[in-house]
């Protein structure tokens, strides 16, 4: 079985995980109200998707 010869160092460790970070999801303004939503959601503000009211209020 591979076990490693020495500890590895707190550099190595974090040079190999600073790709290992979250990604933001793609925020687009709604085009009815203007609020910031997800790409291809339905507004939660205003319930419009695609200049299309799908939510009632």
């Amino acid at each position: 079985m591979a076990v490693p010869q020495r500890r590895t160092s707190k550099t190595r460790r974090d040079k190999r995980r600073t790709h290992f970070k979250l990604a933001v999801p793609g925020m687009v303004k709604c085009e009815q109200c203007g609020e910031l939503k997800k790409g291809h959601h339905v507004c939660k503000v205003c319930g419009y998707y695609k200049t299309k009211e799908v939510i009632s209020q």
